[in-house]
């Protein structure tokens, strides 16, 4: 029971018993003086009894009540329940015209809290949940489209590959004379498939639940493979189940016109120079991104650039070729050559995502999930390809 309450028993049960009292102070007169019809009065007592020991009773629940421990905490109130419990409130809703306001004094700043404490308003504040999932860049990956595609169906790729020609064709002095003679040299070059791959574990309850989630395990593991593919076209060394690039087999970088100086620019139209005297057409440039920024930034004289236009939106190009930007490309180190000539790539099996049990996986109800290609690389002419370090300017 409230304050309230036990302040309006009290003051019945003090009225009740001055009734009472005053009731038995009448008939107890009258007895005196010998009246004998009493009848009205007896029925008041008797009420008045009734009703005194109805507010009895409830005063002793009361007591009682008072006297257990509380068996829970009220919670705080809400500002608004706080507001109409002021007197302020009270007497304007009495007499909205005799009260100008009502006031409620917050004795504590409504914050994102979530205590059970007043102005706490955390409980309220739902956290704004974004769809999808939030993942790093991916490289855009370029080398592969500038190999010749091909695909083989066994373990091992064996080609004839012409390792010596002695030209020895002249014009025939005399008729009747013997004929030049030149020779040609062949040998035989083989090439392993390579397997790339790798693999996650992932719970079964977390793959049922979250499709979404095995989508993007899927992808990103195919993502995985490629940027590694990447890496290994042009730079494995061909040991421990590598691919042997095509940098580790190109031709080192020399100056076939024996400049005396030559900037960065020069100096890649010199490596195509070298390729076309090895009878083959450079076809593409691959550098660092942080190169080709800098070749992009060279000024002349009067501070306009050499190449290119801020404001334009095209391929680059150096000397009539597509310069292409990886981070596979080690900064400070070009490579040009006739990709689609002189190498070719073999897809044993394409990228692929398998999902099966390992070991006691099936009893943890944990799933493995691999990714993996099977490829080969053939770099059938290495002259064609030139690399090197790029210039100091």
């Amino acid at each position: 029971m409230t304050d309230q309450t036990h302040t309006q028993l009290a003051t019945e049960f003090a009225k009740a018993t001055e009734q009472i009292k005053g009731l038995g102070e009448e008939l107890q007169g009258r007895l005196d003086h010998g009246e004998k019809s009493l009848s009205q009065l007896r029925a008041d007592f008797d009420e008045q009894l009734t009703a005194f020991g109805e507010l009895k009773s409830q005063m002793l629940e009361l007591a009682q009540a008072a006297a257990r421990p509380h068996e829970y905490t009220e919670s705080a109130k809400s500002l608004g329940e706080q507001f109409v419990a002021t007197d302020g409130y009270k007497n304007l809703v009495d007499d909205p015209r005799g009260v100008q306001r009502a006031k409620l004094d917050v004795k504590s700043l409504v914050t994102s809290a979530t205590t059970d404490s007043d102005g706490s308003t955390g409980a309220l504040i739902q956290a704004q949940r974004l769809a999808g999932i939030q993942t790093a860049p991916n490289r855009i990956l370029t080398i592969r489209d500038l190999l010749m595609a091909g695909s083989t169906s066994s373990n091992a790729i064996t080609y004839i590959k012409e390792t010596g020609f002695t030209n020895a064709a002249a014009a025939q002095a005399n008729e009747g004379d013997k004929k030049a003679q030149s020779t040609l040299k062949f040998g035989e070059e083989s090439i392993s498939v390579k397997t790339l791959a790798h693999y996650i574990k992932a719970s079964k309850q977390v793959l049922d639940d979250a499709p979404q989630l095995a989508s993007h395990i899927n992808g990103r593991l195919i993502y995985g493979l490629k940027l590694v593919e990447e890496q290994q076209l042009l730079n494995g060394d061909g040991l421990s189940g590598n691919l042997k690039g095509i940098i580790p087999q190109a031709t080192a970088f020399a100056d076939k016109a024996s400049l005396a100086n030559y900037s960065i620019i020069d100096q890649l139209r010199l490596a195509m120079l070298q390729t076309h005297l090895a009878e083959y057409g450079a076809n593409a440039i691959v550098l660092n991104p942080i190169d080709l920024a800098k070749i992009e930034l060279m000024k002349d004289d009067n501070g306009r650039y050499l190449i290119g236009n801020p404001q334009g939106t095209i391929q680059p190009t150096l000397w009539g070729l597509p310069v292409v930007a990886t981070q596979a490309m080690g900064a400070g180190k070009f490579l040009t050559g006739a990709f689609d000539m002189a190498a070719q790539l073999f897809d044993r099996e394409g990228a692929s995502v398998q999902v099966g049990f390992e070991n006691d996986d099936f009893t943890k109800n944990l799933v493995t999930i691999l990714a993996e290609e099977r490829l080969a690389l053939a770099v059938y002419r290495p002259e064609a390809f030139v690399h090197g370090t790029l210039a100091a300017k």
